[in-house]
């Protein structure tokens, strides 16, 4: 099926010739000065073909640019903006006559309000970019729920991430990955407010200089940094009501002048949850019908303090420190009636609890370095450092009742203490320079990881505790990771080229501790593994581009997912009488080759056809253990085969704008475990994304949107059957005192339709599963907007994903809506 799909690629791609050159140009102000920062764009027949900003030496450049007719715009805060003549671009590179900017005048400045309205969504070569900054409806929202309306990206019940069916995502942080997974993740997700997000990318097809994980491609939450000049800043406030009420507050502050740039923010959140989840189970002569409830609130406090320093032209350092600090609290309860299956008769009632404070606390630093030389010579260093902790404090009574419901039979009581802290700390260098008509970039990457969990589970008696030192442990995991890269991209013929080749090594290392008891006494037990491993990693991409307004791209990358830490950990944590969990030691990292071909039509339309082949891939099994009982394990499937088409279209119309993505995908899961033990699913799925903006009202400080997902029945991790699910927000916006102030209001999921319902069938036991949570909420949020507002673009040091984005742009250039 690959050589076919290979084929079939080759074959439309096939006959494309064209010819590409550079355009180059100076901007200066009407003293003759250079101005660095100035925006300019490349027009074609009023259309924005490519964006770019001048340099300090006012230069700007565009390559790869196929013939035709151009003109060029620059655009700077405080001048009036400056067109140049028409030109034509043929087989020769093209030197714009020199833009002298003229001061604007000032009765016109007086009289102009600066305001930046960005598109709802970009679709770009290689990645979809969701602005959360300034849409409605992800007020008063946590990241988790911002990507669970994103175009493209699942969330299942367990709060696992998937994207076009795929399910090796790797999540960043402002361009750096984090390194959490699974429920650690999402409760992480939960303590980020759309406050304190810009923009949420979502990365298809990384290339070389990103780390290899993640076979469904990279979500990268970029988080908000201040860009004007002079002293500003703004502060916000939110109320939100569903079933219980929830609180966000937060602000700003940011100083920026032509060599120092200070900024910060901090975020209060306070936020009181209801969900319930029914689980009808099926194990042998045993049915289980449980009814559950689930509070869980949360106060967390975000902040994010920074500083750049430019030292000279060439020379600038950066010191970042962000992070959250989260207590958590979460209170389950459950009934659940169990039934004989012969006769249909309940033989008892299990009522179980689950009062559960957590501590979620997360630190990171970064220092930076950033060299601009000549000749497209640029030098980034990164040191990061990142402390994660995760203590949870769990108390579980379990009840026994007779089949009357009221009669108590019995009592079993368990306490479980299990502090987490994980260290992350690395070390990285990019390279960049020009090279054989082209631009070649190489790079390195140390990164030292360890996570120390411990478990103590305790008997508990009334007020007597005995520590259970059969069913406590300690598990360690070290894993040290050495990479190096080289990516090299090129603008030939009608085309642009893009390959690289990432080379990672792995080394791994968990040690589980616990004690036995052997001959009426404990003795100490200890298991464990270690690890080896060197993997390759190419990408590449050829980009067709003779007609700007019919691009191709044919894109290709392998990449690798690793092992959860808590989920290579073998020891079994009990969840409640009748379910516990175990992790994994034989667990194996899986691979996925990914090959993509993407059109884009009149810079709007586009889409992509991508298949991917996932050897190893990661599920989560239920499975079967004393008869009547269940556990929960990762284990690797033998092969995962996907297909999807992805199609985005932006309209925009006068003060109207939409963006529809709809995105299909067939997916087949094969895994032989034995006897009845056998996977062997293929489903298709279908997601629909539609977001609209309308301004309006006499001076159109108004504006009003409606958004809506659909997700069609598909299957999760490979063996969870779920059903259809989406939902309908709609919200309203009003800006007051020219611009300082934003006042939003939005009510999501209006017709209360976003629910999770699945099944599964593995091993001899059927269960059906129903999730409903406070998806129907009324929000309220108001921001001020204080102190100086002109606008300028910050220092071009970006992070690894930004400067990534860069380089793919050469292929199309990016798709936006709104502009």
């Amino acid at each position: 099926m690959r050589s076919l799909f290979l084929l079939l690629c080759a074959a439309l791609l096939a006959g494309f010739t064209a010819t590409a050159q550079s355009v180059t140009g100076l901007v200066k102000d009407a003293a003759g000065k250079p101005l660095a920062g100035v925006t300019v764009s490349l027009l074609r027949e009023a259309a924005v073909v490519k964006l770019a900003v001048s340099n300090n030496n006012g230069t700007y450049a565009f390559a790869a640019i196929p013939e035709g007719t151009y003109r060029v715009q620059a655009t700077y805060v405080g001048f009036a903006a400056g067109t140049s003549a028409p030109f034509t671009l043929g087989t020769a590179p093209v030197t714009v006559p020199d833009l002298a900017l003229s001061p604007a005048k000032a009765a016109d400045m007086a009289a102009v309000t600066v305001q930046s309205r960005k598109p709802i969504v970009e679709v770009r070569a290689d990645k979809m970019v969701v602005n959360v900054e300034g849409t409605i409806n992800a007020t008063g929202n946590d990241a988790l729920e911002l990507l669970r309306k994103s175009p493209g990206v699942l969330v299942d019940k367990d709060e696992n991430l998937s994207v076009s069916g795929k399910n090796g995502v790797q999540v960043y942080i402002d361009g750096r990955p984090t390194p959490l997974s699974g429920t650690d993740l999402a409760q992480y997700l939960k303590t980020l407010q759309s406050t304190q997000i810009e923009a949420i990318e979502i990365i298809s097809n990384p290339g070389a200089r990103y780390e290899a994980a993640g076979n469904a491609g990279i979500i990268n939450i970029r988080l908000k940094k201040n860009k004007n000049f002079g002293a500003n800043g703004s502060v916000t406030a939110g109320y939100n009501i569903g079933e219980l009420a929830k609180y966000n507050a937060g602000a700003s502050l940011n100083y920026r002048n032509k060599n120092v740039n200070l900024f910060g923010n901090y975020n209060y959140n306070n936020s009181r949850n209801a969900s319930r989840m029914n689980i009808y189970r099926s194990i042998g002569d045993t049915l289980f019908d449980q009814q559950g409830r689930n509070r869980f609130d949360n106060i967390s406090h975000g902040f994010k303090v920074g500083a750049d320093l430019t030292l000279s032209k060439q020379h600038s350092i950066g010191l970042l420190l962000n992070g959250s600090l989260a207590t958590p609290e979460m209170n389950m309860s459950s009934s659940t009636p169990i039934i004989y299956r012969p006769t249909g008769a309940v033989t008892r009632v299990l009522r179980a609890g689950s009062m559960s404070d957590m501590q979620r606390d997360n630190l990171n630093g970064n220092l930076n370095y950033a060299f601009t030389g000549k000749e497209g010579r640029s030098l980034t260093v990164n040191a990061d450092y990142g402390y994660f902790k995760n203590n949870t404090d769990q108390r579980q009574p379990n009840t026994y009742f007779a089949a009357d419901g009221s009669t108590k039979i019995n009592t079993v009581e368990y306490r479980m203490v299990s502090p987490t802290r994980i260290d992350i700390s690395s070390l990285k260098a990019d390279w960049e320079q020009n090279f054989a008509k082209g631009k070649l970039g190489v790079g390195g990457l140390s990164k030292f990881i360890r996570t120390d969990n411990d478990f103590l589970r305790y008997n508990v008696n009334g007020n007597a505790e005995t520590l259970d030192r059969d069913r406590s442990n300690r598990f360690r995991y070290d894993e040290t990771i050495h990479a190096g890269y080289v990516n090299y991209n090129r603008a030939l013929k009608g085309m642009m080229i893009q390959a690289g080749l990432r080379v990672e090594h792995t080394e791994t290392g968990g040690r589980s501790n616990g004690e036995v008891l052997d001959g009426g006494s404990y003795k100490p037990t200890a298991s464990g593994f270690d690890r080896s491993y060197t993997d390759f990693f190419p990408s590449a991409a050829i980009t067709f581009n003779k007609n700007p307004m019919k691009v191709w791209n044919l894109t290709y990358s392998r990449r690798i997912d690793r092992p959860a830490y808590a989920d290579l950990n073998p020891f079994e944590f009990k969840l409640d009488e009748y379910t516990f969990s175990k992790g994994n030691t034989e667990l194996r990292p899986q691979y996925t080759n990914s090959f993509g071909l993407t059109h884009t039509y009149k810079y709007k339309l586009n889409a992509t056809l991508n298949y991917s082949h996932v050897a190893d891939i990661f599920t989560q099994l239920i499975d079967t253990a004393d008869r009547s009982k269940s556990f929960i394990t990762k284990k690797n499937l033998a092969t995962q085969d996907i297909v999807s088409l992805n199609v985005s279209y932006p309209f925009m119309y006068k003060n109207f704008t939409s963006f529809v993505n709809m995105n299909t995908n067939y997916a087949m899961y094969k895994a032989d475990f034995g006897p009845g033990r056998t996977v062997d699913l293929a489903a298709a799925a279908f997601t629909l994304f539609v977001q609209n903006s309308l301004k309006f009202g006499k001076d159109k400080t108004w504006t009003g949107e409606l958004t809506g997902f659909y997700n069609a029945p598909t299957v999760h991790q490979g063996t969870f059957r779920a059903k259809a699910m989406g939902a309908v927000d709609l919200g309203v916006q009003k800006t007051l005192f020219a611009g300082q102030a934003t006042v939003k209001a939005s009510v999501s999921d209006i017709f209360q339709t976003l629910r999770f319902r699945g099944s599964n069938s593995f091993a001899g036991q059927e269960s059906q599963f129903q999730a409903r949570w406070e998806s129907r909420q009324f929000k309220l949020n108001m921001t001020w907007r204080f102190g100086n507002k002109q606008v300028k673009a910050a220092k071009q040091r970006n992070t690894i994903a930004e400067e990534e984005a860069k380089r793919t742009q050469g292929g199309g250039g990016g798709i936006g809506i709104g502009q």
